[in-house]
């Protein structure tokens, strides 16, 4: 029997609430809706970090964020290069192992920022952007065409095998969906094939998208979300990035349709595990946020679709996080497991088998990662990783231990009940003897001990 395919796309700060099969946010998505149609929906699937380096190295490596030295994004300013470690086992490593074509298109943000180590890269590369070289950081991806971190989403510039900058001169997702179809259609061997396709939008900057998917949201009534606050209904500057935000999404949608569309045309969807993902959302006004890196349902919740063979269409309410992803996609795959994976396999519940052992608890964290928030701490002679926040995500409540990111913030703990009050808008604060929070302190003791995570809980 035929190895299995793997095409994995994934967009950067895409909310699950954000596709029209959700039926939550006011979005067009018909080309993905028909996909989720026909798909296996999670919808508990959460970014342990809503963040994007530390999703991203759970998602490849299978470990918890901090497991693998992802306490924040890769980026210049620390007093400690963040990347990922050539030493991890990443998904990559294992399938050119088992005999797969690896590919990777797109968004990386997983390597060391170029200015960490240069002043003047010869690659261009500047601020958190960087140029990796072929060798060991790209973690056996045979075909590359990528960049670290860069949001001119209308000007995007990427890197092949030289240090020479690629400028396409395409709005970024139609770009590379060009150059993933293009990818598919030259294999000139009958290997399996590993594709990750990585769009940026619709991170932000909201207003880098095309004039013809705002065209799509002219004149319509947008449905807001109960918890976006009543003076942001009437900001222009808010109502032109809530527009913009749907607008990308309509975009990615339609570069989805054209990559699906070529798959069919070729004969490949039958036999190509398909998985349509993000790296955490985007709260877009609810709660009065934009933007990520905080505990509610509109940032730590992402879209996650599996199609393939023997998957059926329906829905899984399974809880889903960042280190499931490796060890699920190499079930799904028949491909043996490393023993470096934290993540647990879930790959029983995505074909709806019967089966025990269902997760009951999804751990959640941020730590203070930018050099603002992390010099005050140095300067205390404190440890800047023992602050931030960590939860613990069950499939009705979201439990949050908050001790915030500057010296002095005071501690609180938030329960919040996601059935009675799915728009968290009545967190129960609770002290650290009532009985709720010594039941929840006490597992999420355990997750912090098994990865010496230094937080003060």
């Amino acid at each position: 029997m035929k190895p299995m395919n793997l095409l994995y796309i994934f967009a950067d700060q895409w909310r699950a609430h954000g596709i029209g099969a959700a039926g939550e946010d006011p979005v067009l998505t018909p080309n993905m809706d028909a996909f989720a149609a026909e798909s296996m929906s999670c919808t508990n699937a959460v970014s342990t970090y809503p963040l994007c380096s530390p999703h991203r190295a759970s998602l490849l490596t299978g470990k918890y964020p901090q497991s693998c030295g992802m306490w924040t994004n890769c980026k210049i300013g620390l007093d400690e290069v963040v990347m990922l470690r050539p030493q991890e086992v990443t998904i990559s490593d294992v399938l050119h192992e088992a005999g797969y074509d690896t590919g990777y298109i797109g968004k990386w943000h997983l390597d060391g920022s170029e200015e960490n180590f240069h002043a003047s890269p010869s690659s261009g590369a500047r601020y958190w952007d960087a140029y990796t070289p072929p060798g060991e950081r790209r973690h056996h991806f045979d075909y590359w065409l990528s960049y670290g971190a860069m949001d001119k989403h209308l000007e995007p510039h990427y890197w092949k095998d030289t240090c020479e900058p690629i400028y396409p001169g395409k709005w970024s997702p139609e770009f590379e969906t060009d150059a993933a179809i293009e990818y598919l259609e030259q294999r000139k061997n009958d290997n399996p094939f590993c594709l990750f396709l990585s769009w940026n939008p619709p991170h932000p900057p909201y207003d880098m998208v095309p004039e013809r998917y705002m065209e799509l949201y002219e004149g319509k009534e947008l449905p807001f979300r109960e918890n976006v606050p009543e003076e942001w209904k009437q900001d222009p500057s808010y109502l032109k990035k809530r527009q913009e935000y749907f607008a990308a999404i309509s975009g990615l949608d339609e570069n989805f349709g054209r990559l699906m569309d070529f798959l069919k045309e070729k004969g490949l969807m039958e036999n190509t595990l398909i998985v349509l993902s993000a790296d955490h959302g985007d709260c877009m006004g609810s709660h009065g946020r934009y933007g990520k890196n905080i505990w509610y349902e509109e940032s730590i919740r992402i879209p996650l679709y599996f199609h393939g063979p023997g998957i059926p269409a329906g829905e899984s309410d399974v809880l889903f996080a960042s280190q499931d992803h490796m060890p699920t996609l190499l079930q799904l795959l028949g491909v043996s497991q490393p023993d470096t994976i934290e993540g647990r396999c879930l790959g029983d519940w995505i074909r709806k088998e019967e089966t025990e052992g269902e997760p009951e608890h999804a751990y959640l964290c941020m730590f203070p990662g930018m050099p603002e928030l992390v010099n005050p701490y140095r300067k205390l002679g404190m440890n800047p990783k023992s602050f931030g926040w960590r939860g613990i995500r069950t499939k009705t409540h979201t439990y949050v231990v908050d001790l915030g990111c500057t010296p002095g913030d005071k501690p609180k703990r938030l329960l919040y009940d996601n059935e009675a009050d799915p728009f968290q808008m009545n967190p129960k604060e609770l002290g650290p003897e009532t009985p709720e929070a010594v039941h929840y302190d006490g597992i999420l003791r355990e997750y912090l001990e098994r990865l010496n995570d230094p937080f003060l809980l």
